[in-house]
């Protein structure tokens, strides 16, 4: 699908098209882009121990970076043009997450946030350049518009795909299959007449939870808790290799064959034909007909009999285990790593450093959530069982649960038991 309505720009320095072509090939690589969005975001995040809000700290300076080199660019290069689409998306996909895990927002308001903040960009995007067309971004203004625009479409995907699987309790492979649909209904819709401006942001909204879905499914271990996405378990760093491979040999192919660009494939395909304005109404009719159908599907999925995850009042284990059992089964090396976490959390809380010892917890639970997937298939028993420990741990912090701190004696206290359970 392209999108082709354009008009002249009303202010700022004329350069070449600064978006690709939309081409097959464009669709392909935003896909790949937005599952290292989320596999890389969560290796970062949990592997390396870095923290949730350290890494989209991280990750907003790189975007930062990455966005000034490309907007000083007069055309479009695939190199830095793909290569901000990537930074984008891990970027986008930290923000809803620390309004989910961190500051537990409910998913349904972050989608509405999302949705009413992409409407409000649109909007004076519109207003001050009368054109959403991805062929007109032409100046500098409507370039700012552009990546203002995507990096709310990725936050939008994000929390509305999270949103779908908390519905419905899909596996990350099943619900693969509610954007792809989607995307395919719009593609069909805009093949006979649809709006080209609304058919690609739709369209490019739903790549998000799509490529999303992917990640997780490729990442996710073959073994789980109830409630907890299942895949084919390669882990979130070999998918990020994976994709990030897929996503070079697509832009090296890019640069060479310049097929994407939009001087080199004008120059070879016919005038795009004008929009019919009777088509696009019956086009809008047929989004209506998708959204209606979606959320029908939704809520059926909802009312189904489906797992969810454990209820927070379930985190007392039913197995009991002596001191060191539990991690008999475990590599020395990822429980002495888990322990130096705990005890630098146990020594924070007694010193009364709370910023500190709230910032290894924290650490100490990604940690324990990214060696998930090695841990639990080599003794399930001894896993649920710390991790129930865990569980107590974290609600003393308020660390994925509702309830404020605990106080520093029973933080201590699970802390202790934690590390005892460990020895």
């Amino acid at each position: 699908m392209t999108t082709t309505t354009e008009a002249p720009p009303r202010s700022g320095r004329l350069m070449l098209n600064k978006v690709p072509e939309v081409t097959i090939w464009f669709w392909v690589i935003k896909i790949l882009c937005t599952t290292v969005g989320e596999s890389f975001a969560d290796w970062i995040n949990m592997k390396l121990g870095v923290g949730l809000v350290n890494t989209a700290w991280i990750f907003t300076a790189v975007f930062v970076v990455v966005l000034a080199v490309q907007l000083r660019l007069k055309r479009y290069v695939p190199f830095p043009y793909w290569l901000t689409v990537v930074v984008v998306s891990v970027t986008g996909t930290l923000y809803t997450d620390i309004l989910t895990d961190q500051l537990n927002v409910p998913l349904w308001i972050s989608s509405a946030v999302f949705s009413v903040l992409l409407a409000v960009v649109f909007g004076v995007w519109w207003l001050r350049e009368r054109t959403l067309s991805i062929h007109a971004v032409t100046t500098l203004p409507r370039e700012s518009f552009y990546w203002l625009t995507v990096l709310v479409t990725f936050a939008l995907g994000t929390a509305t795909g999270d949103w779908t699987l908390e519905l419905t309790g899909w596996s990350p492979g099943v619900s693969v299959l509610l954007p792809l649909g989607l995307i395919a209904a719009i593609t069909v819709l805009r093949k006979y007449g649809a709006n080209p401006v609304l058919s690609f942001w739709l369209a490019y909204i739903l790549t998000r939870p799509l490529g999303a879905n992917i990640g997780d499914w490729l990442a996710a271990p073959k073994v789980a808790q109830p409630g907890e996405p299942t895949g084919l378990a390669l882990g979130t760093f070999t998918t990020s290799l994976i994709f990030l491979g897929l996503i070079l040999a697509t832009v090296v192919y890019l640069t060479v064959t310049r097929s994407d660009v939009t001087e080199t494939y004008e120059a070879a395909h016919a005038e795009p034909v004008t929009g019919d304005l009777r088509k696009e109404r019956v086009g809008l009719a047929g989004f209506g007909v998708l959204a209606a159908a979606t959320a029908a599907l939704l809520i059926w999925a909802h009312g189904q009999p489906h797992v969810g995850p454990a209820p927070e009042t379930d985190a007392t284990s039913t197995v009991k285990l002596a001191p060191g059992q539990a991690v008999k089964k475990f590599p020395p090396k990822k429980v002495d790593a888990l322990k130096a976490l705990a005890s630098t959390a146990l020594k924070d809380a007694q010193s009364g450093n709370a910023k500190g010892a709230h910032a290894a917890t924290q650490s100490l639970r990604d940690l324990w959530d990214a060696d998930q997937a090695s841990l639990q298939p080599l003794d399930n028993t001894g896993w649920t069982f710390l991790d129930a420990q865990m569980d107590l741990v974290l609600k003393t912090f308020g660390i994925d649960h509702p309830n404020p701190p605990e106080s520093p004696a029973h933080q201590e206290a699970e802390l202790k038991t934690l590390l005892t359970d460990m020895r």
